[in-house]
Parts: structure tokens; C-alpha cells; sequence
């Protein structure tokens, strides 16, 4: 069912606390992969907030449905959700990747409350989120299955290993996106390799294809809710279009803030940004949604 224009603003209004929050726990940390956690905060607002059958209260619970943060260096924006979410104490994302801390810079699934598999080496997730998919079926289970990989990630080999067997098996409780900042970590991914035509090559390796706009909710609900049909009749590929640092204008697309830190001046020109940036999105759902 389409989100309705409250659904859509309430969302917002999640989202920008969660970018917020993200932009807090990197100050604490004295430095964080900021850049790739806000182009990926939208995907993980609409499935924490929207789509994925979790408890909080029961984390293990052997029905939930499962995600996997395959680009696991957005911790930073991930472990503001978890928090969020009540699945950890506030409190831990003022030591974020500090010493002792329980929540690292890659969030480890045996220390952080709520996550699903550690990642951190690149091109793990997809297989992963197969092997949790296909084990939904042995099981007889119908939790679904969410993984959001990085676009330079899918430089990895093992992604198109997992991709192929995904569409193999007609893994139809898959639901992959891909964070397309069209960043990475030495620079814009058709300079360091291309990927392009991306949407393409994932075509030909057995997925539906859905390009979105990565910040818009809207889009990201509705692409989710037709995975969910599974009308498809394969797994389906979410190619999220997004920007780099969204909602912080100084650092918007810029491949070099792949990780960074925010000093006094830096971090208050961002929550200002922030600001900004809510409130035109703030405009868009009103003016679009029903």
C-alpha cells in the first residue's frame, strides 16, 4: 500500500533525526565514514521504520525478518538506527569506534544488539543474505531478507558469484539494493572502474531491476512494496541512486569524504545543512504525496 502523505512526512522526520544522529556519533568519534552512511540513510529509515518484521524486545526471534549491511562501513549510519530502534543503549554511540567500545567501526554481530551478520570485508553481504534466504525455504520460514551493498563494492567477485546463484535458485525473498553514490573510496567509480551499463549487468544476471531515487522515501516504498509481491518472479535489484554526504552540502559528492572528520566549524555548518536540507524535503512531501 502507497504511503500516504503522513506516513511519508512522519518518515522524514525519522529520516532527519537519523542523519542527525549520524552526524553526531562522527563527531564523537573524532572521524567516520560519513559520506557513505547518509547516502544510505533513506534505505534504512523506510525498511527500520516501514518493512522489516523486527522485535526490539526479542532480537533473536527466529521469524524476524533478516538485513545485512553488505558495505559495513556504514556502521556510523547504521548504529544510530539500532539505537533508535531500542535494540542498544543510546549512550554507546558517544564511544562509537573508540577504545573498548562494544560498537566498532564495523558493527560486529556478536558485541551490537540487532545485527544480523558482521561485515566489513567487501562483497560478503549479498552471499550472505543468500544463504539466509535460501535457509528461509529449507525452514519452511517467510521472513524476508534486505541487503544494501555500495556501488564500488560491486568490484567484488564474490557479488556476482552470489548474484547468479541468487537468480539460480529463484531466491524470490531476496531483496538487494545497491547505494549508487557513485563513489568509492579513491575516487568516482567510472574512473576507478566503470560499472556502467550497472543496471544492465544486473539484468543479465537474473534480477528484476528497479532504479529509484535513493532519497526520496516515496520511491524507495514503493519499489519494496512490489519486491514484496514478488510479481517479479526473480530476486529483485533496488539500484538506489543517491549523493554522497546527502544533506550536508559541503561534503555532497565528494569522493574524499568517503571517511573524514568533523571539527567545531565543520559540525555546525553540517547541522545547519541538515536543517535546510530537511525542510526541502519537508516541501517535496507535501506538495507530493496524497
Amino acid at each position: 500500500m502507497a504511503l500516504t502523505k503522513q506516513e511519508w512526512l512522519a518518515l522524514e522526520e525519522k529520516a532527519n533525526e537519523l542523519r542527525n544522529l549520524c552526524l553526531d556519533t562522527t563527531h564523537w568519534a573524532g572521524s567516520g565514514h560519513i559520506g557513505g552512511g547518509l547516502s544510505v540513510m533513506d534505505m534504512l529509515t523506510i525498511l527500520y521504520y516501514r518493512h522489516l518484521n523486527i522485535d526490539p524486545a526479542n532480537p533473536t526471534w527466529e521469524d524476524r525478518d533478516r538485513f545485512i549491511l553488505s558495505k559495513g562501513h556504514a556502521g556510523i549510519a547504521w548504529a544510530p538506527v539500532l539505537v533508535s530502534k531500542g535494540f542498544n543503549d543510546p549512550e554507546q554511540l558517544k564511544t562509537f569506534n573508540l577504545t573498548n567500545s562494544k560498537m566498532g567501526i564495523h558493527l560486529d554481530a556478536a558485541k551490537v544488539v540487532g545485527v544480523d551478520a558482521s561485515t566489513g570485508s567487501l562483497g560478503h553481504g549479498l552471499p550472505i543474505a543468500l544463504g539466509s534466504a535460501l535457509a528461509a525455504r529449507v525452514l519452511g520460514k517467510d521472513y524476508w531478507t534486505y541487503c544494501i551493498m555500495g556501488d564500488g563494492e560491486c568490484d567484488e567477485g564474490e557479488i556476482w558469484e552470489a548474484a547468479m546463484a541468487a537468480a539460480h535458485f529463484g531466491a524470490t525473498n531476496l531483496i538487494a539494493f545497491v547505494d549508487r553514490n557513485k563513489c568509492m573510496i579513491d575516487g568516482p567509480t567510472e574512473e576507478v572502474m566503470k560499472l556502467e551499463p550497472f543496471a544492465d549487468k544486473w539484468r543479465a544476471f537474473g534480477f528484476h531491476v528497479i532504479e529509484v531515487d535513493g532519497q526520496n522515501i516515496n520511491e524507495l516504498d514503493d519499489a519494496i512494496e512490489y519486491a514484496k509481491t514478488k510479481a517479479a518472479g526473480k530476486p529483485v535489484l533496488i539500484l538506489a541512486n543517491t549523493i554522497k554526504g546527502a544533506g550536508i552540502a559541503h561534503i555532497e559528492g565528494d569522493y574524499r569524504w568517503h571517511y573524514g572528520a568533523m571539527d567545531e566549524a565543520s559540525y555546525k555548518k553540517g547541522k545547519d545543512s541538515l536543517a535546510q536540507y530537511y525542510q526541502a524535503r519537508v516541501a517535496r512531501a507535501e506538495k507530493e504525496g496524497k
